[in-house]
């Protein structure tokens, strides 16, 4: 139900960054080992964390703010 919905594919969209991110920083042989593929897309998205994470970060605070007193 997420993709009809605007906001929660966003919201989905931006978990995914940040728990991939996270994983490789934990852990970086699970993601590095898949630059390619359908599994890419989680090593792609890793690398959107790390590069971007100061937009990732304020994307995450005005998604939470929206959805907390928005809604």
């Amino acid at each position: 139900s997420a993709i009809f919905n605007f906001q929660s594919l966003l919201t989905v969209i931006l978990l995914l960054i940040c728990t991939c991110a996270y994983v490789r920083s934990l852990a970086p042989s699970l993601l590095d080992k898949n630059k390619s593929g359908l599994l890419g897309i989680f090593w792609k998205c890793a690398r959107i964390g790390e590069r971007k994470s100061p937009y990732v970060a304020v994307c995450c605070v005005v998604m939470a703010f929206s959805i907390l007193f928005m809604q």
